[in-house]
């Protein structure tokens, strides 16, 4: 028997069904998506080398990124990702418990996991959470990257959702600028409940050179977002592409 509310039951019954799936806007109407790609980030040192890494990474089939870290002359960093979180538990956990990655050293300041996520006004939801970020993180130009998290000053929730946006489009529209040039592309990850020290996003700035990436980092900086509603950035990962896994077949769309 149970012990709550007599009107509880009813309640539940007639609360809509909890809808979760991603939604954008094509055409003047709402679409959804319930279609996420999860990306994983960890780092090690120890490797001296880093084509024995590459060789495990192919023959376990690994959908991701290989990097090497720029600070550490036997660190790396991998990126790893999946639409299925039971993949980083299962065939991901499988290679890091066998060599070469068992004998490397991890990393753990340097973990970051997080998912694709879509704002509202996306046309093409699949183009948008599981296309294009794998485009972007394979793109053979792109040989460099930094990573890092970041968390939001949590006072940015209560403000009017018109100030968010114009907060959020000045932000948008610096990250344009340096993507309409071909200086750098950027991954946007969610990872609220996913990090250990609460942070709300995982960032990626990924490029065929290192000065713009600091650059669009330098410039951000000014903006209001970073300057007054950021409450930390990183520990950042500088490294450069050692392998990439074949690109996704299908194209994106326009």
């Amino acid at each position: 028997m149970s012990n709550g509310h007599p009107h509880e039951s009813q309640a539940e019954t007639e609360a809509p069904p909890l809808d979760l799936s991603e939604k954008g806007m094509h055409h003047g109407k709402t679409i959804s998506l319930d279609k996420r790609l999860f990306m994983q980030f960890m780092a090690f040192g120890g490797c001296a080398d880093s084509e024995a890494a590459a060789h495990a990474l192919e023959a376990a089939g690994i959908e991701g990124v290989l990097y090497l870290d720029v600070t550490d002359a036997q660190g790396i960093g991998l990126l790893v990702m999946a639409e299925d979180p039971d993949y980083f538990v299962t065939t991901v956990r499988d290679l890091l418990n066998a060599e070469p990655f068992s004998s490397y050293t991890h990393k753990p300041e340097l973990n970051m996991l997080g998912r694709t996520y879509s704002i509202g006004y996306e046309p093409d939801l699949e183009d948008t959470l599981l296309i294009k970020p794998r485009m972007k993180t394979r793109n053979p130009d792109f040989k460099w990257a930094v990573w890092y998290p970041l968390q939001r000053a949590k006072i940015f929730q209560t403000l009017p959702d018109a100030k968010q946006r114009q907060i959020l489009a000045e932000h948008g529209t610096l990250g344009k600028r340096y993507g309409f040039a071909g200086l750098a592309a950027d991954i946007r990850l969610a990872c609220h409940g996913l990090d250990k020290h609460d942070n709300d996003f995982v960032i990626g700035l990924l490029g065929p050179n290192l000065f713009p990436l600091s650059a669009i980092v330098e410039e951000m900086r000014k903006t209001e977002q970073t300057s007054q509603y950021l409450d930390s950035l990183g520990p950042f990962f500088v490294g450069k592409v050692a392998w990439q896994c074949p690109q996704p077949e299908v194209a994106p769309s326009d």
